[in-house]
């Protein structure tokens, strides 16, 4: 059987969508599938780097198409950037052989009506694995107007993939609740939340951990921002807080990771003059580890408009590593429902800057056993979004049960079926 995986980022680059589907197409490549990946050549972390063409991994054929090299900073520019790009992706896809099953993910967006139209061309089985919705992103962040000709026909595009796919992956019930309403049928869609990368996390005590010991912040207590400053997850609370904490000389802001805020960020550090501020770029994976342990306190946002359109991918690292965390945003969420449903981390609203404020002090002021508790306590939750469970369970959506008995673990479906809100 061969199964063709779409998606703008791939291994070995450091963004969350190439994590997860460089983990997918591992696993099923050591099934004994014939796995090709088709994605970009330049890099989506590190800016003017490029990957070769064509390129083997793990038993992984992968081919890069040619891709826009504009600057990505402004929002028409990323809008031509991404047209281009899925132009570079349908005349590769015109010319590529027939593949039993295509994969799309959602990065560029309409990726996934591309791939779509493919498999019907080449009568291939569609499969849709939504990490983000689009164009509802876009009317939210105000990109475009709702009603707009360009969103009318953004939205017949989506509807029409949802109903050309054969099965649907979505990441909570509040995704799927959305996909379900736009056309897609609840039987088809699947929940399965971002798994942690389980090989890549590990807690590194912070007394032996070499990137706290690197950057001397052994005497420091670390509130800690990993990962995309996207639009979607607001920083403005956080950024507050560190302004009205900045006379703490034991409290240290760091904000670590890619993205459009990132020049926010730096522009609010030196408007207030805030030291207690530092920012880092996206770390290696290998090296996740530390960098994710060398933190006191970890800081999750979400942005209320974008409940249900994108998922904050972060939390399931977090919770492998066992460190504290605050979430900033609704409470009718997915992490707002976890915090609910387990007692574990603590739930700020947006604009509460005093309460924050709180939570730092109430963490670091904790004495070593109510620490340890809280650590043991997410890692027993962190065992339902491991690789091993949702990896393995996502493959097993993909592949029918005949395909499963013959590519499964000893004649057997690779996990059991069953949802994960």
């Amino acid at each position: 059987m061969k199964i063709l995986l779409i998606n703008e980022a791939f291994h070995p680059d450091a963004a969350a969508s190439a994590q997860q589907l460089t983990d997918l197409a591992v696993q099923i490549a050591e099934a004994g599938v014939e796995v090709t990946v088709l994605t970009s050549r330049r890099s989506y972390a590190e800016k003017g780097k490029q990957y070769p063409a064509r390129e083997k991994y793990r038993g992984i054929e992968i081919r890069r198409v040619r891709s826009p090299s504009l600057n990505r900073a402004g929002r028409k520019a990323r809008m031509i950037d991404a047209m281009l790009l899925n132009l570079f992706f349908a005349w590769k896809l015109l010319w590529m052989k027939r593949q039993d099953k295509i994969v799309a993910m959602t990065s560029p967006p309409l990726v996934a009506w591309t791939a779509m139209v493919a498999a019907k061309l080449k009568k291939s089985e569609f499969i849709y694995w939504v990490m983000d919705v689009n164009p509802d992103q876009a009317v939210a962040a105000g990109w475009i107007k709702k009603g707009s000709l360009r969103e009318r026909i953004s939205s017949a595009g989506l509807r029409q993939v949802l109903a050309g796919s054969r099965k649907v992956i979505a990441m909570d019930s509040f995704m799927k609740e959305r996909l379900s309403a736009k056309g897609a049928g609840a039987g088809k869609i699947k929940i399965l939340p971002p798994w942690s990368h389980d090989e890549s996390l590990e807690t590194v005590p912070h007394e032996s951990n070499p990137f706290r010991i690197k950057h001397g912040w052994q005497s420091k207590f670390i509130i800690m921002y990993s990962g995309n400053h996207s639009i979607c997850h607001p920083l403005d609370t956080l950024l507050e807080t560190a302004r009205q904490l900045k006379q703490d000389p034991n409290l240290l802001f760091v904000f670590i990771g890619g993205g459009q805020r990132v020049r926010d960020v730096a522009e609010y550090k030196k408007k207030f003059g805030l030291e207690n501020i530092l920012q880092m770029p996206y770390q290696k994976r290998e090296d996740l580890r530390y960098s994710l342990s060398a933190a006191d306190l970890h800081v999750v946002t979400m942005g209320g408009p974008y409940v249900g359109i994108v998922h904050p991918c972060k939390i399931y690292g977090i919770l492998k590593i066992g460190r504290p965390f605050v979430y900033i945003g609704p409470e009718t969420s997915p992490v707002g429902n976890l915090i609910r449903e387990t007692g574990v981390g603590y739930g700020v609203p947006h604009g509460d800057s005093q309460k924050l404020a709180w939570v730092i002090r109430n963490v670091r002021d904790q004495d070593v056993r109510q620490k340890q508790q809280a650590e043991l306590k997410e890692k027993e939750i962190a065992v339902r979004f491991s690789k091993a469970t949702l990896c393995s369970e996502a493959v097993n959506f993909m592949l029918s049960e005949s395909e499963n008995t013959r590519y499964g673990n000893g004649g057997k479906s690779l996990y059991a079926d069953k949802n994960i809100a």
